[in-house]
């Protein structure tokens, strides 16, 4: 059974549409944070938010390195060696490197 060409116009406009939609809802979300701190500066009521970033590298790290030991374990064993391993790969790499950054600091931080 053939698809008339209204239904294919149809189902190649609502990506666009989303895409436009969430890209419009993106837009004016930061242009009215961006109002909000200039007029919390401009009273005197802003405070910095506080960021810790050896928390965020330890919190992401382990994340990142469980998730990529478990997907590069599954991937080994489902598919072998190959370019879809990358998917394991990737992330425990990235997890072992924030991992390793948080143990740097760490003694950087203890020498100090």
């Amino acid at each position: 059974m053939e698809q008339s060409t209204a239904a294919q116009v149809i189902i190649a406009i609502l990506p666009l549409a989303g895409i436009v939609m969430s890209s419009v809802v993106a837009f004016f979300y930061l242009l009215w944070y961006h109002r909000r701190r200039v007029l919390l500066i401009k009273s005197g009521q802003y405070r910095k938010p506080s960021y810790d970033l050896t928390s965020f590298s330890l919190f992401t790290g382990l994340l990142l390195s469980s998730v990529g030991l478990g997907l590069t374990v599954f991937l080994a064993v489902v598919e072998g060696a190959g370019y879809g391993l990358l998917g394991g790969v990737i992330p425990l790499s990235i997890g072992t490197g924030l991992l390793a950054y948080f143990i740097i600091i760490r003694r950087g931080n203890r020498d100090s």
